[in-house]
């Protein structure tokens, strides 16, 4: 029916099926897998997420004097396949196996033997649990476009595959091309750059272009002359584990042609294959270790209204004969480097392994975690107008300590009142000398409390001992550096080196550094980040552990855990 979108054909279409079409010189055995199964579904149920509603479509089927009509809908009962012991997940390719294949590929790319080549390991595990459970698992850590359970007796297809492979709506036909891949952490600062590398990257722009091209092409096979365009460049798209850079490609059918011969046409998508096709699906023949199956086919359905919906099988879990089996590939240009495909496969491949072994759970924020490194530590924060002087109270905070806040300019008598375990002098603007820091500073050391300045904090401790300040060439506002350490102190235990974020013109200058002081960080171009006290327990940064450009890792945090724990710590033993 031309009015009915809901009734049609649906299952999965193999890999093989490609080569009814366009043969090549099939070497791997092939062990009677299927080319596709279709289902026909008389009971149908259509869920729509946007809206939360489901509805539910009945079919009877006649043909001549035959009908469904009164008969019992009955079943086969599939019985679960025998337990099986836990094993570890295995690949087919050592890493120097699948690398070396790698080098292969780059090889026939300098002779000009194709473009692109998608290469895959398989991965392989004992299963025997239900296939349902394994869906519900999958559903709940990888939520993607295209979710499927599908159930052919002796073996079942699992996956949520992020990627359409062809739809059609009437005359419009589109695809979705994926190529790029960036490891998503849950860190938002590190995933920014993961993202921004991706963006960057000249070899996952190559990838992807050559992919829209190669589809740009086979729309032009069927598709009215002007109506292919790109209507999305590059998007990115978040998943469970990944980032992708994604294109979006459509054009309207010529009346001439239909959705079947839209889905004939892409068969199969070169982010499955690679470029050009026949020679790529030559060389994955000729190197990959078994024949992929269903593989890099797809799921979906071919509606009896002409419509057709599906995605590409990637992600996918194929159960058969009490084995788990997992495909993942890189996509390798000449550029490619083989260790980094190699790392490619298995990052697409953690979703499966965490469904495997059940890895369930929540991230724990950083303030869950915290030691209590401040507990019973007053801290009198000293405010030299300062914007960030609430996170940065914050942080102190979450170590345990009880904070007091001063705006400068308040009697030094008051420190004496207040019997701080620690004087914190924040940043601000301007110079030291405009808010007395160094006057704070030599009060605190002649009565031994203890010290950490930030920022204009680390410029007025510098000129307390009698230290000069310099301006920087640019103005270093807003902006990342990686900080070079020592490992002592407020840096014990934090990568090596670190990224910060900086608010400051001016610097402590080491022609005048005063030989009372030590140096215990410094940026890549050598500007001063961090100063101690040779035997005082005073302490500073110059950069802001409480900016966002310093939150990876919990280094700010850690940094200011690392305050609380050796500065008081001096302070008590030289007491």
């Amino acid at each position: 029916s031309h009015e009915d979108s809901r009734l049609a054909l649906v299952g999965a279409f193999g890999y093989d099926l490609l080569f009814q079409f366009d043969p090549i010189q099939l070497k791997l055995p092939r062990h009677g897998s299927k080319d596709l199964h279709l289902f026909l579904c008389d009971d149908i149920y259509y869920m729509d997420r946007k809206r939360e509603t489901i509805e539910r479509y009945e079919y009877e089927f006649a043909r001549d004097t035959l009908s469904t009509s009164g008969l019992e809908r009955t079943a086969q009962t599939i019985r679960p396949s025998e337990p099986t012991e836990p094993s570890e997940i295995t690949s087919d390719h050592t890493a120097e196996e699948y690398m070396a294949k790698v080098e292969a590929v780059r090889q026939g790319m300098r002779q000009g033997d194709y473009y692109e080549v998608v290469l895959r390991q398989t991965f392989r595990a004992n299963y025997s649990a239900s296939p349902s459970a394994l869906f519900e698992r999958i559903q709940k850590a990888s939520p993607s476009p295209y979710e499927f359970l599908l159930q052919f007796g002796e073996e079942q297809l699992i996956g949520a595959s992020p990627e359409m492979f062809v739809r059609v709506e009437g005359p419009r036909v589109e695809t979705c091309p994926i190529a790029g891949t960036a490891r998503r952490t849950g860190d938002p600062l590190r995933d920014a750059e993961n993202i921004r590398e991706l963006l960057n990257s000249a070899k996952e722009e190559s990838e992807l272009t050559m992919c829209s091209d190669v589809d740009r092409n086979d729309k032009s096979r069927v598709c009215v002359p002007g109506s292919v365009r790109v209507i999305g460049r590059r998007l990115i798209e978040s998943y469970a584990g990944l980032f992708h850079t994604v294109d979006h490609v459509e054009g309207i059918l010529e009346p001439r042609f239909d959705s079947l011969d839209a889905f004939l046409t892409h068969m199969w998508a070169v982010t499955i294959i690679g470029a050009p096709k026949k020679a790529a699906a030559q060389a994955i023949e000729n190197l990959e270790k078994e024949a992929r199956g269903w593989y890099g086919g797809a799921i979906g359905m071919i509606s009896l209204n002409g419509d057709i919906n599906t995605g590409i099988l990637i992600r996918t879990i194929h159960l058969k004969d009490g084995a788990a089996r997992y495909s993942a590939g890189a996509t390798l240009l000449y550029d490619s480097v083989p260790a980094q495909e190699h790392q490619e496969c298995r990052t697409k491949a953690t979703g499966f392994f965490r469904a495997l072994h059940a890895l369930e759970g929540h991230a724990v924020s950083a303030s869950e975690t915290a030691t209590p490194t401040g507990a019973a530590v007053r801290l009198l924060l000293v405010d030299n107008d300062d914007c960030f002087i609430h996170t940065l109270a914050n942080y102190a905070r979450q170590t345990g300590a009880e904070v007091v806040t001063y705006r400068a300019g308040f009697p030094l008598e008051l420190i004496h009142e207040i019997a701080p375990s620690l004087l914190l002098i924040s940043p601000g603007p301007g110079r030291p000398r405009d808010f007395g820091v160094p006057e704070v500073v030599k009060y605190a050391a002649a009565a031994g409390i203890p010290v950490f300045g930030v920022c204009l904090g680390l410029q007025g401790i510098v000129e307390a001992f009698g230290g000069e300040l310099g301006i920087l060439d640019y103005p270093m506002h807003g902006k990342p550096s990686l900080v070079n350490h020592r490992g002592v102190g407020a840096f014990e235990g934090l990568p090596h080196p670190f990224k910060v974020g900086r608010y400051h013109s001016l610097f402590a200058e080491r022609g005048s550094f005063p030989a009372c002081l030590e140096v215990t960080a410094e940026t890549e171009d050598g500007v001063i980040m961090g100063v101690r006290h040779r035997e005082l327990p005073i302490e500073a940064v110059q950069f802001h552990p409480e900016s966002i450009l310093s939150l990876e890792g919990d280094c700010g945090l850690k940094l200011i855990q690392n305050v609380m724990r050796s500065l008081c710590a001096h302070a008590a033993a030289s007491s």
